[in-house]
């Protein structure tokens, strides 16, 4: 399935800088949105909202399809990102965490912003997102072709590319002419809900690893029973990944299907960027060979650690504890 020769995988998304701010549900209520969803605002909304907040966010870099090459990076394999940026002091500290995550950074300037997301955190440890885009949207799709995926092995899209559907298909159809998989994540149910037509052409065409969580498969498939769920999610695909939060996670392929164990250790004290870092892990086993088993307990693993901070940010001592378990 995967490639030979080559382990590279490129992440395509919005370059997105997170500000983290820990909330009451009361806060999600003065801003009128619902729990767990992502919403497309502009850059005055996150203002007027940091101005109402209790204390000041955290700021880190972010991005779906960033923090999983990111965490792919981290675990030492070959990552690459593509998207742009604006000329900003946001736009220097996205480009400095690819580096220092060692993930070859194919970025774009723009005169715009760079994006950024406002994550709200409430006591359940459940993130609501509210996204300005800002130069983020810029990324050409008359500049996705063959040779820029060309020696990847799998190439990562997040859902939020869908609603951009022009860059969404050029990426997809130049990763799939170059010989790479596509692995989708959908991102969030108000993605899914907003693109339905375009995600099921989508899927159907061109994607060969597809990736949600409960409320995304629920919105895809129309079940809320877990199994009932994977088998919506695994037509048309290779591999289905569906993740269950506190339950695990549960894979399907060729008709065959793994649960995956969670990790419990400790509870959960900020979702943010879990199922980015699962993915992470997931695909760095699955382009160096794993069982699909193996893959979904190292995804299990990045995904329980960065819940253990606040961010999409594992620190070291984390990823030291995921690196043990590539190497017993």
């Amino acid at each position: 399935m995967i490639k030979k020769n080559t382990k590279r995988i490129t992440g395509v998304g919005s370059a997105l800088v997170d500000l983290l701010a820990l909330e009451e549900d009361t806060f999600l209520q003065l801003l009128g949105s619902a729990k767990g969803g992502m919403t497309l605002v502009e850059s005055e909304f996150i203002e007027r909202a940091i101005e109402r907040a209790s204390r000041k966010p955290a700021i880190v870099s972010g991005g779906s399809a960033c923090n999983t090459v990111a965490g792919v990076g981290m675990l030492g394999g070959d990552a690459r990102f593509i998207g742009v940026m604006g000329q900003d002091t946001f736009g220097e500290l996205f480009h400095f965490d690819l580096k220092k995550s060692n993930v070859e950074a194919v970025l774009s300037l723009s005169a715009s912003p760079t994006g950024k997301v406002l994550s709200v955190i409430t006591p359940d440890a459940q993130r609501t997102m509210f996204t300005c885009l800002g130069a983020s949207t810029e990324l050409n799709p008359a500049a996705m072709n063959r040779h820029l995926f060309e020696g990847c092995a799998i190439v990562v899209v997040e859902g939020y590319l869908l609603f951009n559907p022009a860059l969404m298909l050029a990426t997809v159809r130049a990763a799939k002419e170059a010989g790479a998989l596509v692995s989708l994540d959908l991102a969030s149910f108000d993605v899914v809900n907003q693109s339905r037509d375009l995600l099921e052409t989508l899927v159907a065409d061109y994607v060969d690893i597809l990736i949600a969580n409960e409320d995304e498969a629920h919105a895809y498939t129309g079940h809320t029973d877990a199994l009932k769920a994977l088998a919506g999610l695994s037509r048309n695909v290779t591999i289905a990944a569906l993740k269950v939060g506190a339950l695990g996670s549960y894979l399907s392929h060729a008709g065959e299907v793994i649960r995956i164990e969670p990790q419990t250790d400790c509870p959960a004290i900020d979702t943010t960027g879990a199922g980015d870092l699962w993915a992470a892990g997931f695909l760095y086993g699955l382009v160096n060979g794993y069982s699909l088993d193996r893959c979904g307990a190292l995804g299990s693993a990045c995904g329980y650690e960065v819940c253990q901070v606040i961010g999409a940010k594992i620190p070291d001592h984390g990823w030291k504890r995921i690196r043990s378990l590539i190497h017993c």
